[in-house]
């Protein structure tokens, strides 16, 4: 299961690379594309029109990693499900080796490890992406109390019956599904490692930005508190929190610089907070949704119209608990947490509803 964006020059030599490796095995490989604007998704169907090995299913609407590896691993038919990469980066000579552990019954999933003797991660572009890529798995193992070398790898393989018993509780948001797989599966999987050497890229970009750090964060704390609360969800609130230090400096630049009244005030710091949740919203937590175009103003509309229900919401549930309970604080935090709520769940089927 290879997911893609924009990776078409890369796709044919993937292909020759799994054919030389994988002589005398029955396999497939299944590319799974967000609708890359390269043509990724049509140059993996004009080679699956020679050769049926090769499948490609377009995703449609829908972006993220996770999501994409999530959706190939459920449609495919296999009995070991192998997740790589498109960048050429993994070895794909790794694969002989990782069905032998698998097949030999020493372990449920077979991980390829940059960090293990004899392995390289000299493929990552930057002392920087080294530095960061040593901390998350350091981060992951501490946090999530995973015993491995490499969570962070983007190169595994799995027994299906295995996944399809976890496959449930994974989230399709992130970058890094083999985290989360380990995550939900507690220490309960027989987990082995091998070495492997990370490859330079040969074309396309990375696609390691600030986004993914953000989703990492999500994720990890997602799994801390046992799936209760989505990335999505808390990543929404991360938004929300900066939204009110844009309420905040705009309320005190209006008062201090204009000659309004301070309910007008209010109300431009207002929608100016509203404004930027809507955006960093747009940019961070519904990337895979991301709206352009016409659909971005009137989704700007309707985002404005639901957090000012949200507001009064907030204000009506905070008022009721304090005529009830004179805790103030409690009764500001009710009224916070149902205003978030409502927001959370009224936009995600109003504003960026799957389309």
């Amino acid at each position: 299961m290879v997911p893609t964006f924009n990776e078409r020059l890369n796709i044919p030599i993937l292909v020759e690379g799994l054919t030389r490796t994988l002589v005398g095995y029955d396999w497939e490989v299944l590319f799974v594309d967000d609708n890359s604007p390269d043509g990724s998704a049509t140059v993996a169907r004009a080679i699956g029109e020679s050769d049926r090995r090769v499948r490609c299913m377009r995703r449609i609407g829908r972006r993220g990693l996770a999501g994409a590896c999530l959706d190939g691993m459920m449609a495919s038919h296999a009995r070991y499900i192998a997740v790589m990469d498109a960048d050429l980066q993994h070895d794909e000579r790794l694969l002989t080796a990782m069905l032998d552990r698998l097949r030999d019954g020493e372990a449920d999933l077979v991980i390829a490890s940059r960090y293990l003797g004899g392995g390289s991660a000299a493929g990552l572009a930057s002392p920087r992406r080294v530095r960061l890529s040593r901390w998350a798995n350091a981060l992951a193992q501490r946090v999530l109390g995973v015993a491995l070398t490499d969570p962070m790898s983007g190169f595994f393989m799995i027994r299906r019956d295995v996944f399809e018993k976890i496959a449930p509780s994974i989230s399709t948001q992130g970058f890094k599904i083999l985290l989360d797989i380990l995550a939900t599966a507690g220490g309960r999987l027989r987990a082995v490692e091998l070495a492997s050497t990370f490859r330079q890229r040969l074309h396309g970009e990375s696609k390691l930005d600030s986004k993914i750090a953000l989703d990492f964060a999500a994720l990890v704390t997602a799994k801390l508190t046992h799936d209760s609360v989505s990335p999505r969800f808390l990543l929404f609130c991360l938004v929300g929190l900066t939204g009110i230090a844009v309420h905040l400096s705009t309320l005190i630049a209006v008062v201090m610089l204009t000659t309004l009244s301070f309910d007008a005030a209010q109300a431009l710091a207002t929608i100016a907070a509203i404004t930027w949740n809507f955006t960093l919203n747009n940019l961070f937590t519904y990337r895979d949704q991301r709206l352009t175009g016409w659909r971005l103003l009137t989704g700007l509309i309707r985002f404005q119209v639901i957090c000012a229900t949200g507001a009064v919401s907030n204000v009506g549930i905070a008022t009721w608990i304090y005529s009830h309970d004179s805790r103030w604080w409690l009764a500001g935090l009710a009224g916070a947490v149902v205003g978030a709520v409502w927001n959370f769940v009224v936009s995600a089927a109003f504003v960026w509803r799957q389309r």
